[in-house]
């Protein structure tokens, strides 16, 4: 109409009858568990301890490393600090322990091999199967505050406030759930140039097919770049400013028409198709950034010869998409609820992460890319245990005789967490000698921790 496109919005899914009863037993047969003891049994569940070496390459041999390193991952993610989780008497808990840990084995590297064993053992679990094939895939950002100085962060006043820059944890999570790796992108650069990046640069999985995010990641060149591997589904929020580009001048596309009068280039891509071919290669090998490389099409905000090649070759892709996305309903719910999934883990990585009132106090890229690791890979704990004990819950009451159907089992989530106490535990006790408390010696003390500042 007009020559634009008109899509009405869609309803809410109808749910099987069943289904709320069905979470409502699910979720409260989920155990209660404080938050330490989850990592722990995650550790053991798939040997954690493992994959984290010594920065000299050494491995662990220390008694009660995997307490240890669970202790480190805790304040990481949750940003509090070492002073929660220190017990002088519990040497596996004791500063000095947790200092060596953290600057020995806690790193990057480490974090990205752990969290691979977390996407292996819960894509191995029966009711994750119910939730998807681990082939679509989302990215989004979570936007931090960072109100220390630092070069890695950006100002945003929208989300940082007129005084704070802040940096954004653009992370990737599969239909199974399951968190494959992020990437830290100073400010709130635009998304879209380290999508590929963070596909890329995953922690495991199968790689995905397809790959959704929100309304604001795309453009042609980025249409056309990720076409070298991937289906691109951005959810688009207002489609009536859509181009469809057409191939055929002649050819007639009836209700189509008025909004397909742009014209493909085929030309332009034949005359560089042998350069792309070689970006696409480097791109896939990693020999480039995908953030680098979109800016290296673009000069002064004009695209490059090469640019404008990859361009036309996106609005292939893109028109494609447009079409599925106005004809398929069930590929918009698709997104959308790939989405949802996305939104939701980043409430529960705000659950997560309340320290220091959800701020990022890391002055070096390094930090905060380890800080963030590690939220990550507690987040994937959290989905690991509550995939497991949802796994036993619902072949439990398959076996007391409810009828559990793979659509009842599709419309679970692992990102629930009420059931999971993040504060700890907090004991309020006097002194046993009446009056003050001794003073600390401010030169022989051991130092209070840095409260997540490197």
């Amino acid at each position: 109409m007009g020559g634009k496109l008109k899509l009405g919005k869609l309803g809410k899914a109808e749910e099987p009858k069943l289904m709320p009863p069905f979470r409502q037993l699910v979720n409260g047969m989920l155990p209660k568990v404080d938050f330490p003891d989850l990592l722990l049994e995650v550790a053991e569940l798939t040997g954690m301890a493992d994959a984290f070496t010594h920065i000299s390459g050494a491995d662990s041999h220390m008694e009660g490393f995997t307490t240890s390193l669970c202790a480190v991952l805790l304040t990481e993610a949750c940003n509090v600090g070492f002073t929660p989780v220190i017990k002088p008497d519990v040497p596996a808990l004791s500063r000095g322990r947790l200092v060596q840990v953290d600057q020995g084995y806690f790193r990057a590297e480490n974090i990205s091999v752990a969290n691979g064993l977390f996407i292996e053992a819960q894509a191995k679990i029966d009711v994750v199967r119910a939730w998807g094939g681990g082939l679509v895939a989302s990215a989004d950002g979570v936007r931090f505050t960072v109100p220390v100085q630092t070069l890695y962060a950006g100002s945003n006043p929208r989300y940082f406030g007129l005084r704070h820059k802040g940096a954004t944890w653009l992370n990737v999570v599969n239909d199974q759930v399951i968190g494959l790796g992020g990437v830290v992108v100073p400010g709130t650069l635009r998304d879209s140039l380290f999508i590929l990046d963070a596909i890329h640069a995953r922690d495991g999985g199968p790689k995905p097919e397809t790959v959704v995010t929100d309304t604001a990641s795309y453009s042609d060149i980025v249409f056309g770049l990720f076409a070298c591997g991937y289906q691109f589904s951005p959810r688009i929020a207002d489609i009536s400013d859509a181009r469809l580009w057409r191939r055929n001048t002649a050819a007639d596309y009836g209700p189509l028409q008025p909004v397909s009068k742009h014209t493909i280039r085929l030309d332009r891509i034949r005359a560089h198709w042998g350069d792309m071919l070689r970006v696409a290669g480097s791109l896939t090998l990693g020999e480039v950034h995908g953030h680098d490389l979109i800016r290296m099409l673009s000069r002064d905000g004009k695209p490059t010869g090469l640019g404008d090649a990859f361009a036309h070759y996106g609005r292939i892709f893109k028109t494609l998409h447009l079409l599925q996305f106005v004809s398929d309903e069930g590929y918009r719910r698709m997104i959308g609820a790939q989405l949802n999934v996305t939104e939701a883990r980043h409430r529960l990585a705000r659950k997560i992460f309340f320290g220091q009132r959800g701020e990022l106090r890391r002055h070096y890229r390094e930090g905060m890319e380890d800080q963030l690791g590690a939220l990550g890979l507690a987040l994937n704990c959290v989905v690991l245990f509550n995939s497991l004990y949802i796994d036993a819950a619902v072949k439990q009451l398959a076996a007391d005789g409810f009828p559990v159907t793979d659509e009842l089992l599709a419309r679970l989530s692992p990102l629930q967490y009420d059931h999971i106490n993040f504060l700890g535990r907090y004991a309020f006790t006097r002194p046993a000698a009446p009056g003050l408390r001794q003073l600390r010696n401010p030169h022989t003390d051991d130092e209070d921790d840095n409260g997540g500042q490197d």
